[in-house]
């Protein structure tokens, strides 16, 4: 069963996202869903252990993640910002590992600040009971096995450039309130 790329068109009208960056953001995502439909239909008939089929599978990780790092960031956005909850379990593991929302805060801002292209991840490790920030570079490198994504940025250009051009806080500042933590908190405890 093909995959079915989701409608975010929810998210037109948010605070420092132009229409044009959402919608152009929108269509690279459903991109994504494409070339995951078409590179797994295509590995039906490719003969395993084949070079081309070896290719085909690398590409495969590429684009689902592609494909799921968006999902996770446009579905924990939205156009009326929500507060995190200073009773929730989610805030309690923030304190424990951060000290306070405001150090969680300031430690994921700094994240942000890293030089290239690729995700910034609030992960929960549910073996060590801890949270952490994480860069995760293109789409692939510096995931952590087996962790949750709770709160995900896209740090890709396409995600920024056509409002703010270079200035990358800018768009973080946007981003940080137009957070939906009911969402986020809702990924800790699925």
């Amino acid at each position: 069963m093909p995959y079915e790329p989701k409608n975010y068109d929810r998210l037109i009208g948010t605070p420092g996202f132009s229409e044009q960056m959402l919608k152009n953001h929108f269509t690279l995502y459903q991109g994504y869903v494409k070339n995951v439909n078409a590179l797994l239909e295509k590995l039906k008939t490719t003969p395993s252990g084949t070079p081309e089929w070896s290719e085909l599978k690398r590409r495969c990780g590429w684009e689902w993640n592609g494909m799921r790092l968006h999902e996770l960031y446009f579905g924990n956005m939205t156009k009326t910002a929500t507060a995190i909850n200073d009773s929730a379990p989610l805030t309690q593991k923030i304190i424990a590992a951060f000290g306070s929302s405001e150090q969680y805060e300031k430690n994921f801002r700094d994240v942000t600040s890293l030089r290239g292209i690729g995700w910034v991840i609030t992960y929960y490790d549910a073996q060590s009971d801890h949270l952490c920030n994480v860069w995760v570079s293109d789409h692939a490198e510096n995931h952590l096995a087996g962790a949750i994504p709770l709160l995900v940025m896209d740090m890709w250009e396409h995600a920024f450039t056509l409002d703010y051009g270079l200035k990358r806080a800018d768009y973080v500042e946007a981003f940080m309130k137009a957070i939906d933590w009911k969402t986020v908190e809702g990924r800790l405890t699925k």
